[in-house]
């Protein structure tokens, strides 16, 4: 009681300018096409008329993230702010199921809401992680009056991002996430106290939602249709898709954000096939995901950077929303991509993103023995013949990895025989690489099915291994032809696998060392392969696996960097 007497007595004392320049309006509800009702809360300017409309919708509870307090920032600057709950959550009614309705009702939400007395016609659309793609979903449905997005860490590349990573099934994700959004308000703290040990190493693994104590008929879903089918096609964009949205948009991500894939695969796919490139918008920070939405916090992990690496985010979308929804200005005074590059602790602006790079690849090499940073394993520019390396990768003893581990000190997973170790020699000149980092893999296995993973570190003169990227990187070996079909190993045959290590702006200053991990396995991140080839919901039989990576002339398995020509001092 005395606590809100407090927040009332703050509104109504000297000291609150922001509470008078605004009004606000709770739980209103908006109907969508089939009747069902979506609540909504609303900020609105104080001033009386008609204002362009900023529309914010969330899973979340609309009074998470500090939205309230992003929705008090832009009334007091002109905008009516409007964050909703989706259909199924919160105070809305219906039933929730992940973003396969946000196109539909963001559409509805967005053309009521241009009706409105209190707005001018012109809605557009902020927000991070499910938020984001929600904006996307909606642009995709062309809603006449969506004037502009700006998605923040947006997810977008089913089976690659989520709820799979290059076909491996994260169910450490799956079921944390879809017990926090069960039922209609914030599941989260009812797991504080479940015995994850035990839930992730229940098998079959389609039931082991009922071990968590909840049935969760969306995370069976998600283990059944286990190729890349019409269920997820219908989430994932095309270049059609692309083409069609002709609104601006505003792209933010992290090097960290375990999103990035998704927001840069907007990005990519908006800048190459939209009408016109030109009113699109890079952000990418030294951020983690929801990082990427409050703009920095100067420190990942055990990397460190510059005080610059924080940025305000708000005044970054109310630049945009200036220009696309006011029309404040001509153009917007900002570049196409604004990156912050690491290891040199500068923001670049670019005319492009990706910018023009060189596919530079560094060669697995060994003598046989690459097992652990102590062993014998290189990185060099040119493809040798050496012997291949091996290792035994065990399902129920995985490397560990978790998924919040971004820019970590790697040193004391690389002391593990499982994992293959390759580095460069000490760099004479900074090497710089900005873009997409991928490893060709030449491999085989005694197993019919199994994994690969890869991490790429900086290795610094005091010997730390900074992890780089948003993720380890995976391939599960069924997909390795493609994510349409599963198809199972030939033991002993070496194949090629792709890892994505996804995208980096990193400068390796001089007197460091690029180093790469190969390996099987990164728990609780990603779901370990029991290596039979059996239906991955199903299985319920554990099998160790001997791996053998294979680098020589033939077969030059390596690490492509985009390597960029270095900035004059």
């Amino acid at each position: 009681m005395r606590a809100s007497l407090l927040f009332i007595l703050a509104l109504t004392l000297p000291g609150a300018p922001a509470a008078a320049q605004m009004r606000s309006q709770f739980g209103v509800m908006v109907p969508m096409r089939d009747g069902i009702r979506l609540a909504a809360d609303l900020w609105l300017p104080a001033a009386r008329g008609r204002h362009p409309v900023l529309l914010v919708r969330t899973p979340y509870m609309k009074t998470g993230f500090s939205l309230s307090e992003w929705g008090a920032y832009f009334a007091t600057r002109g905008y009516a702010v409007v964050v909703q709950d989706t259909r199924g959550r919160g105070d809305s009614e219906g039933r929730f199921d992940a973003f396969v309705q946000e196109g539909r009702d963001g559409y509805d939400t967005i053309e009521w809401l241009a009706r409105q007395p209190w707005s001018n016609g012109r809605v557009g659309m902020l927000g991070v992680s499910y938020l984001g793609t929600a904006q996307w979903l909606a642009a995709r449905e062309r809603p006449p009056h969506l004037a502009c997005i700006a998605p923040t860490a947006a997810a977008g590349r089913w089976f690659e991002e989520l709820p799979y990573m290059g076909g491996a099934f994260s169910a450490a994700f799956a079921l944390s996430w879809l017990n926090e959004v069960s039922g209609r308000i914030d599941q989260e703290p009812n797991a504080s106290n479940v015995d994850w040990e035990a839930v992730l190493a229940h098998r079959p693994l389609l039931t082991a939602d009922s071990v968590m104590g909840r049935r969760m008929p969306l995370y069976r879903a998600w283990l059944q249709h286990s190729t890349m089918d019409s269920y997820w096609k219908a989430l994932r964009f095309t270049d059609l898709d692309f083409a069609r949205i002709t609104v601006p948009t505003l792209t933010v991500t992290g090097w960290y954000d375990g999103d990035q894939p998704g927001a840069l695969f907007y990005w990519r796919g908006i800048t190459a096939h939209a009408p016109d490139p030109q009113p699109h918008f890079l952000i990418v920070g030294p951020w983690r995901h929801i990082e990427a939405f409050r703009g920095g916090s100067g420190k990942v992990g055990d990397t460190e950077f510059s005080q610059e690496s924080i940025i305000d985010t708000k005044a970054a979308h109310l630049a945009f929303f200036d220009w696309c929804l006011k029309g404040a200005t001509a153009r917007l005074d900002a570049p196409h991509a604004r990156i912050y590059v690491t290891g040199a602790n500068v923001w670049r602006a670019l005319d492009r993103y990706p910018p023009a790079t060189e596919a530079t690849p560094l060669y697995l090499q060994s003598q046989g023995h690459a097992n652990s940073s102590t062993g014998d394993g290189k990185l060099d520019r040119q493809a040798l013949d050496s012997p291949s390396d091996t290792f035994t990768y065990d399902p129920r003893q995985p490397v560990p990895g978790d998924p919040g581990d971004w820019g970590s000190d790697r040193r004391a997973i690389q002391l593990r025989p499982d994992v293959l170790v390759y580095t460069t020699d000490t760099l004479s000149q900074a090497l710089e690489a900005i873009g997409a980092v991928t490893v060709n893999l030449y491999a085989a296995t005694d197993a019919h099915d199994t994994d690969f993973t890869a991490a790429l570190s900086d290795v610094g003169p005091d010997g730390r291994a900074l992890r780089l990227g948003p993720a380890v990187g995976i391939r599960r070996a069924r997909y390795r032809n493609g994510y349409a079909r599963e198809e199972r190993l030939t033991p002993g045959q070496a194949e090629l696998f792709r890892i994505e290590l996804f995208d980096i702006a990193h400068r390796f200053e001089r007197g460091h060392r690029l180093r790469l991990e190969i390996s099987s396995s990164a728990a609780p991140a990603y779901t370990p392969n029991q290596n039979t080839g059996s239906p991955v919901a199903t299985d319920t039989v554990w099998k160790t696996a001997k791996q053998t990576i294979v680098h020589d002339r033939r077969r030059p398995s390596a690490i492509l960097l985009p390597v960029v020509r270095m900035p004059p001092p």
